[in-house]
């Protein structure tokens, strides 16, 4: 395998494989590769495994649209030269959504050790190709049991609450979104300017919030992508992320929002250990009601990473 070439691997069931080598240009300049390129991998993973799914059984040709990412854990950097393996799987469908659960591995080509450095899941729906704007129904998959399925079940129910609140939030729709890959990695560049110019160290993604698509993007549009840093504890910061879109050929009312998500960062010193971040500070009301917010975000994620170790997870 040379420069940036990828392989796909469909296994028997529901199961798919991306793999690539991380180059320089994947990467910043103390050699960690940036957590874009990893997002636009699971993106791109997730679209090859729901979209040939949705066709196994549909008549009418449709393609697979990222509705929602949920929360993505950086486990451990990914270096220039390792080998990125995605492996995407579905775990659940509804009548008009599938479920994606994704690992990687990075892989030391040298010695051929493994490590897990990211997990997330995806929600996806199929739209049809004669029509983007009608949603298809998709086909269901057999589960080992029946405990899986109502598992599943509940992460649908909860996911779809959650995108709800969102929208109420934003006083905005959520929609469904192709070709997505590429607008996560400029999301993720940008929140490591807003963290690097903070810290003024080296810096690498360490999970991002909930992604939600609130507005398409289509061909000849053009996207401006902001970012803000809202909270930062001992060891991390959080920086909210904003996506907006004109469809200058389309639309006389100018930008609207078209993604939304908060990047967490860390900083790490030359041996990869974890430095303090310099506090964040806050002045107007609305700087400081947005830091209160991180962190309870901050707070809740602590404590549920805190009930899964006590579960054994």
């Amino acid at each position: 395998m040379e420069g940036s070439a990828k392989s796909f691997y469909q296994s028997p069931g529901c199961c798919i494989q991306v793999s690539r080598i991380m180059r320089p240009d994947d990467a910043n300049i103390a050699g960690n590769v940036h957590g874009g390129t990893i997002l636009k991998m699971i993106e791109e993973a997730g679209v090859i495994i729901s979209t040939r799914h949705c066709n196994k059984q549909n008549d009418e040709r449709c393609v697979a649209a990222l509705a929602r990412v949920e929360r993505t854990d950086f486990l451990s950097p990914m270096s220039i030269g390792d080998v990125a393996h995605v492996s995407a799987e579905i775990t659940y469908t509804s009548k008009h959504s599938v479920e994606i659960q994704v690992n990687v591995m990075a892989e030391n080509i040298l010695t051929g050790a493994k490590r897990l450095t990211n997990r997330a899941t995806l929600w996806y729906v199929a739209l049809s190709l004669e029509n983007v704007d009608k949603v298809v129904e998709v086909p269901s998959i057999e589960y080992e049991s029946s405990e899986l399925q109502e598992e599943g079940r509940k992460r649908y129910e909860a996911q779809k609450l959650d995108r709800i609140e969102t929208k109420l939030r934003s006083e905005d729709i959520i929609l469904p979104a192709i070709n997505v890959g590429v607008t996560m990695k400029l999301m993720d560049e940008v929140a490591g300017i807003v963290a690097a110019r903070h810290c003024k160290t080296n810096i690498v993604t360490a999970s991002v919030d909930a992604i939600n698509f609130h507005q398409k993007i289509q061909k000849g549009s053009v996207i401006t992508v902001s970012g803000r840093m809202t909270f930062t504890s001992n060891k991390s910061m959080e920086i909210e992320v904003f996506v907006d879109v004109d469809h200058v050929m389309e639309s006389p009312k100018g930008k609207a929002s078209a993604v939304t998500a908060f990047f967490t960062y860390v900083s790490l010193d030359k041996e990869g250990k974890a430095l303090p971040i310099p506090m964040l500070k806050t002045e107007t009301e609305d700087e400081k009601r947005r830091f209160e917010e991180g962190k309870n975000r901050y707070l809740n994620t602590k404590a549920k990473r805190t009930a899964q170790v006590q579960k054994g997870q």
